[in-house]
């Protein structure tokens, strides 16, 4: 894709520091963060609140051991679990939509859902039982298996590109690797059909099952992914403007392209290992902060990482009332909003004149 090159003082302003007076996008950006943040905080309260026992738990927990469980194992762990699964499928689908250079780039472009998927096949068929049921163990093995999965697809993807040079390839690669591992976890599934059911709730979505110790590990990981796509952003301002530009511009655009992708594959594979496959989240994030408040990506992974965290925590919370005590999959709650949302979207775009 040829892109037209700005004036010099039009590409200074897209990778340079901003000005000392904040501009409109700056003071937009921070007022979204706070809203971001203020949501976090309530939607924190309502996750410990729903559930079966509703607010009884939690106006209890002092008093009844049972009701203290319920809300510090169960919910509170899940909650919480629920908001860093979305911040990191946000963060990745900021990243993914700057290195591709690509408004409708995902966090599972690289293949790392259909390797996450296979892992967590390959685990529940070599364990034979299903972790709805199983100790913590067997957890830990499917969870292992499904993040292993995704990291060695992401590690197939760029053997078959030769590498972060090629973006097109890079993207082309993810596709087959994606349709290829897909494949063969159906041939486990019919080899083992008594994995089914577990493989279901993996692929349509659950953080029901997330825990402190997983809490723990996603939470190191989002802040060494955010660290690195926040130290990295200016390769994605500069990519927005052509590689030409970006090189141009002495950036290294080598290691600094495998950085992102290293920080892509990482947010994306600890999210999936431990929630299953969620749709929309690490695509709708980045366009609704753009659709907010247009900044540079320093702004931007981390505003989008805060709205990928609200969305999916609503979500679940969501899924978890609408036919309490019973509750939705979360990752075909997500579908639904999210591909109504993008709907909506396109054809205001489509009505405006644009894409």
């Amino acid at each position: 894709m040829n892109l037209h090159v700005p004036p010099s003082d039009t590409l200074a302003a897209a990778v340079e520091p901003a000005a000392p007076s904040p501009a409109p996008g700056s003071r937009r950006a921070a007022l979204l963060a706070t809203w971001l943040l203020s949501g976090t905080a309530v939607l924190l309260l309502l996750g410990a609140s729903v559930g079966s026992t509703g607010w009884d738990s939690v106006l209890h927990m002092g008093s009844d051991p049972l009701a203290w469980q319920i809300v510090w194992d169960i919910r509170l762990p899940r909650t919480l679990g629920a908001w860093l699964a979305g911040a990191l499928l946000g963060l990745a689908g900021a990243v993914a939509q700057g290195l591709f250079r690509n408004p409708l780039a995902d966090p599972y472009l690289l293949g790392s859902a259909s390797g996450a998927a296979l892992g967590g096949a390959i685990a529940m068929a070599m364990l034979g039982v299903s972790p709805t049921t199983a100790g913590w163990l067997v957890r830990l093995g499917v969870v292992g298996m499904a993040f292993l999965g995704a990291a060695g697809a992401v590690l197939l993807t760029l053997m078959l590109a030769g590498g972060v040079q090629h973006t097109l390839r890079l993207l082309l690669a993810g596709v087959i690797v994606g349709v290829v591992l897909g494949a063969v976890r159906d041939l486990i599934q019919v080899a083992k059909p008594s994995i089914l059911e577990s493989m279901q709730v993996f692929t349509m979505g659950s953080s029901a099952f997330v825990g402190w110790q997983a809490c723990a590990l996603m939470a190191a990981g989002w802040a060494l992914c955010a660290g690195t796509a926040w130290a990295l952003s200016r390769l994605l301002d500069g990519l927005m403007l052509g590689e030409a530009t970006a090189a141009s511009l002495g950036l290294p655009l080598a290691p600094m392209r495998a950085g992102l992708v290293l920080a892509l594959a990482l947010a994306t594979g600890l999210a999936v290992a431990h929630t299953g496959l969620i749709a929309f989240v690490g695509l709708a994030a980045p366009h609704l902060v753009r659709s907010i408040a247009r900044v540079t990506h320093q702004w931007h992974v981390w505003l989008s990482s805060l709205m990928g965290a609200v969305l999916l925590l609503a979500a679940d919370i969501l899924a978890r009332w609408v036919i309490a005590p019973q509750e939705l999959p979360v990752g075909v709650l997500t579908a639904a909003l999210g591909g109504s949302y993008l709907l909506w979207l396109m054809h205001r775009r489509t009505r405006g004149g644009g894409l």
